[in-house]
């Protein structure tokens, strides 16, 4: 049978999982109830310990909803509604989603109150999202498709910690993170079955190492078409409110904290992956080529792309500067990088801390009120977003991943590269 949370991530990624809706009512009939155990002071613990690591909890946030991109299923429905398939569109939309996320950090879950009203909200438009996808045919927001979508929220900051400089401070913290999440995953509409954030943390860390491994490692190296285009248009929209976002450094990231073979970025990653490369050698020639697939699980999901198999060179880790995917990065990109180690571990210590928490409150202060860069893009009446209002849709034309593969990278000169990591 296996451990509970083998257990629990095979029934996750049944077919079962996949065809059942996340609601089975009409908007207009939904009731929403808080768990019949709900403990209010451990929920806000929860609540307190995001605060205490806003700055890196909202990074892993942004890097997790890279990688739910890459499942097929989710996917098809996001691009379907048009309604972030632009970078007006998708500034929009992810500026809305991060607005509802701190709402539910900011208020209280009563009855009535905004974190409540929000919740109905998202869950209301899960609801219509699914019934507008199945009409076109391609499928609905389901429960395994609402379940995926949760570990972008929690999967990279409970699985990698120390990769983002978040630390427990008070006994209980990540019980308290873990119930938390818990808690919201049931008032969108999760069943107990299907909540990936189980009764303790140590349970929950092992579903989403199960789930990293047979889902999200797979589906990121092997990612469905039109992927490259919808996380490209959502991080040039999130620009808008986040200058320091650079979309190839944050796709290496994503990649590199998923395990994808070949993004690395560390001595001790270099190391590890010659050793595997070595062992999948057996005694063959150096200059063999090793199938990227043969380092990772086969994917437990459907609905990706068959592409020929990624080689991977022991000679091209001998170093990081030649390790092929890194090579490929811009000066701009392996600034941020850089910048993204160095303030991880700055961020574990206790007044760099503060400053990055004060950074991004002040930020969301800015997101909320006066997103200036996005005023000069789109208009200032256009980038104000109220939460509680539909997002718009348009009809941007999707562009295929291989037309983002193909482009010739083009070597800047010094001042434009030195340029390029201040603006």
């Amino acid at each position: 049978m296996g451990s509970p949370a083998e257990v629990f991530v095979n029934q996750l990624l049944t077919k079962e999982a996949l065809d059942q809706p996340s609601d089975d009512v009409k908007p207009d009939e939904l009731e929403m109830r808080l768990p019949d155990d709900f403990d209010e002071e451990k929920f806000n613990r929860g609540r307190r310990f995001y605060w205490d690591h806003s700055y890196s909890f909202a990074t892993s946030m942004l890097l997790g909803l890279v990688a739910v991109f890459a499942v097929p299923s989710i996917l098809r429905v996001l691009v379907s509604t048009r309604r972030s398939n632009s970078p007006f569109t998708a500034y929009r939309r992810y500026l809305s989603t991060l607005l509802h996320t701190v709402t539910w950090f900011e208020h209280e879950l009563k009855p009535g109150s905004r974190s409540w009203k929000s919740l109905y909200t998202v869950r209301s438009r899960h609801i219509r999202a699914g019934m507008a996808a199945k009409l076109k045919g391609l499928g609905t927001v389901s429960q395994r498709d609402v379940a995926l979508t949760q570990f972008g929220f929690v999967g990279f900051s409970m699985l990698k910690p120390d990769k983002l400089g978040i630390r427990q401070l008070r006994e209980g913290d990540w019980e308290a993170y873990n119930y938390f999440w818990h808690v919201i995953g049931h008032m969108i509409g999760l069943e107990d079955r299907y909540n990936i954030c189980r009764s303790t943390f140590a349970e929950t860390v092992e579903v989403l190492q199960l789930l990293q491994d047979r889902v999200y490692t797979p589906c990121l190296e092997n990612v469905p078409e039109y992927f490259e285009h919808a996380a490209r248009v959502m991080l040039d929209g999130m620009w808008s409110v986040n200058p320091t976002v650079d979309i190839e450094a944050t796709l290496y990231w994503v990649r590199h904290l998923a395990d994808v073979p070949g993004y690395i970025y560390t001595e001790k990653d270099r190391i590890q992956l010659q050793q595997k490369l070595k062992k999948c050698l057996e005694g063959k020639q150096p200059d063999t080529g090793v199938d990227s697939m043969s380092l990772m699980s086969k994917p437990a999901i459907d609905g990706l792309p068959k592409l020929p198999p990624r080689l991977l060179y022991l000679k091209d880790y001998e170093s990081i500067e030649t390790a092929p995917h890194y090579k490929q990065l811009s000066f701009k990109g392996k600034y941020k990088l850089a910048f993204n180690h160095v303030a991880a571990t700055l961020y574990s210590t206790y007044i760099f801390r503060l400053y990055f928490n004060w950074n991004y409150v002040f930020s969301h202060f800015l997101m909320k009120y006066f997103p200036y860069l996005a005023f000069f893009r789109f208009g200032i009446k256009a980038s104000l977003v109220n939460i509680f209002e539909e997002d718009p849709t348009d009809e941007t034309k999707l562009v295929p991943n291989s037309e983002y593969y193909n482009k010739k990278q083009v070597d800047e000169p010094w001042y434009k590269k030195l340029w390029s990591i201040i603006w």
